[in-house]
């Protein structure tokens, strides 16, 4: 970098900086305006959107509904982060972080405020007692690799996927200092891989949910543009097990749900039925003349 920054006393903050997300980005917590959230039918209330961690959610939802458990309906609003809904008091009485996805669960006696991905996946899957591995090791296992993704993905997603994709000037000290850890959580997985068809061994889990959407749509080129910047072709056993989940009903369908981007086909704004999927998308609502 030709400019050397040299950090204030005190730091303060200058609203206009930070790149393409700056209007969305503050110091401070709590609710910037008052809104209430819309409430469906369902006992499950998700207030989401389509990134990687929303995207975490509905897969899982899908699958626990693809594997008969019928009382894992629910109703999927979208949650604008970039018009800031995630700072209306209603989202934050839900998630005082202000981040997606949020989910209310309505069937308890007290409705159940439920926040943080791994949290949310835990929740459900010890509600429908799916997707968590019976044997103590395989748990272990899946516990093990669920945290290992709360803890790395900050570093592809607010590391690398800011310096490389949406910081308002490219620094080559940045870019290289994440990508560099992200090639290491890549080769991370690889080598897990290796010798076992999923994360936490013979069954697909919620640590497979957690992981994929961020690494194994790296992948894909879904995330960044920067799949052939990554050389993720040369992580061979991860993109086996990338591939896999991505053929999964269950995963496309966990990928369209609250999506107002991309493709119209692939864009399911609000869910509140299976039928949805046939009827709402945006190829549907709004068909190209």
């Amino acid at each position: 970098m030709s400019d050397v920054y040299d950090p204030p006393k005190v730091w303060k903050w200058e609203a206009a900086a930070g790149g393409q997300f700056a209007n969305i980005n503050r110091p401070i917590a709590g609710a910037t305006h008052d809104k209430e959230l819309p409430v469906g039918e369902h006992p499950h209330q998700l207030y989401s959107l389509a990134t990687p961690n929303g995207v975490k959610v509905t897969m899982m939802f899908e699958e626990l509904l693809a594997a008969g458990h019928s009382d894992a309906e629910y109703d999927a609003w979208l949650i604008n982060i970039g018009e800031g809904d995630q700072f209306g008091s209603g989202f934050v009485d839900i998630n005082p972080n202000s981040k997606i996805p949020a989910l209310l669960d309505r069937s308890t006696e007290t409705p159940q405020r439920v926040f943080e991905t791994a949290s949310i996946l835990l929740y459900l899957g010890e509600k429908f007692g799916a997707f968590i591995p019976e044997k103590a090791s395989d748990r272990t296992e899946m516990f093990n690799w669920l945290f290992w993704q709360m803890g790395s993905a900050p570093y592809l997603g607010g590391g690398f996927g800011h310096f490389y994709a949406y910081a308002p000037e490219k620094f080559e000290y940045p870019i290289n200092r994440f990508a560099m850890e992200t090639k290491r959580q890549l080769d991370v997985l690889d080598q897990h891989l290796a010798d076992k068809e999923w994360m936490a061994g013979e069954q697909y889990s919620i640590a497979d949910m957690a992981i994929w959407p961020w690494y194994g749509q790296l992948l894909l080129n879904r995330l960044y543009n920067a799949a052939e910047f990554l050389d993720v072709e040369s992580y061979t056993n991860l993109m086996r097990w990338t591939k896999m989940i991505d053929s999964r009903p269950a995963t496309l369908r966990g990928r369209m749900v609250n999506r107002p981007f991309g493709e119209p086909e692939l864009q399911l704004h609000e869910r509140h039925s299976a039928e949805d999927f046939e009827t709402k998308t945006q190829d549907k609502l709004n068909p190209t003349e």
